[in-house]
């Protein structure tokens, strides 16, 4: 569910904070100036001071420092570029609204990303799962290993209900186009954090992607999973239960190893140096 925005009052608390701090500092002159013409420096650091106060606390022991990027190279390509590629792996799929690139990133994304409504692609969004997990393997040589073979129907996998309502806004904003255009980032924002953590400190505008939406991007950013030591992507978009029946307790992952790239699960409260959630962030309104 995408939580709800602060209140105009709550904003006005806020801003008195600000000004109250700000009057008893009692800054002169030369110093108020000083902190002018260094406004973009200080705004960053307030961003970090209210983000410290305001994030939750909630799973905060499942956070671990990492260094782990995008070691093999992989840079967002440009949109145009995307839509053409999945023009080629999903034949008569339609087109996108491309001038949508052109506009400023959001905060916390690193590129425009092309995904397809999964509907486009199969009946079913497990079936679409399935489907990209088909076309990896073929564009990688069968360099390709799924540890829940058989394991992807809707008892097992399914998305949750935020990144549905995610996509229900972006398909309506983007209507009567086959291939949305989605601002997004492919894991270092959450790097070292559990799934349940980046859950946890995901702001309203920001959700999980899946294993559909993450499938979908490696298969045009294929060099974003090419090394060991690439940071290996949790689908913290999507929900697993380990068994028919169970809770969904866990998540999905891709990883690198051995040379394929790995589709596996494992539970929501582990943190580890070596992955982090992809997501999707929409502009503040």
């Amino acid at each position: 569910m995408i939580t709800e925005k602060m209140t105009s009052n709550q904003r006005k608390q806020i801003v008195r904070f600000v000004e109250d701090g700000i009057d008893a500092m009692n800054l002169q002159k030369d110093g108020a100036q000083r902190l002018i013409e260094n406004g973009g420096e200080f705004q960053t650091e307030l961003k970090k001071l209210v983000e410290r106060f305001s994030i939750t606390n909630q799973y905060a022991d499942e956070e671990v420092e990492s260094s782990y990027g995008y070691l093999s190279g992989y840079k967002p390509k440009g949109i145009t570029e995307q839509t053409n590629r999945l023009r080629e792996l999903f034949p008569g799929i339609g087109y996108a609204n491309e001038k949508l690139a052109e506009a400023g990133l959001p905060e916390n994304t690193e590129g425009w990303f092309a995904i397809p409504r999964w509907d486009k692609v199969a009946p079913t969004y497990n079936e679409a799962v399935q489907k990209v997990f088909d076309l990896i393997k073929q564009t990688r040589n069968g360099a390709f290993y799924n540890y829940r073979e058989g394991q992807l129907g809707p008892n097992q996998l399914r998305q949750s209900t935020k990144q549905v309502a995610m996509f229900q806004k972006l398909g309506d904003e983007q209507k009567d186009q086959d291939i949305l255009v989605v601002p997004a980032q492919f894991g270092i924002r959450h790097r070292g954090r559990s799934v349940r953590r980046a859950r946890e400190v995901m702001n309203a505008n920001e959700c999980g992607l899946g294993a559909f939406a993450i499938g979908i991007m490696l298969l045009t950013h294929p060099e974003r999973l090419k090394h060991y030591d690439d940071l290996w992507i949790d689908c913290a978009g999507d929900e697993f239960a380990p068994s028919a029946g169970s809770g969904f307790s866990e998540s999905p992952y891709f990883k690198f190893d051995d040379g394929e790239v790995r589709f596996g699960t494992s539970d929501v409260d582990d943190a580890s140096v070596r992955y982090g959630s992809a997501s999707v962030c929409l502009p503040q309104d």
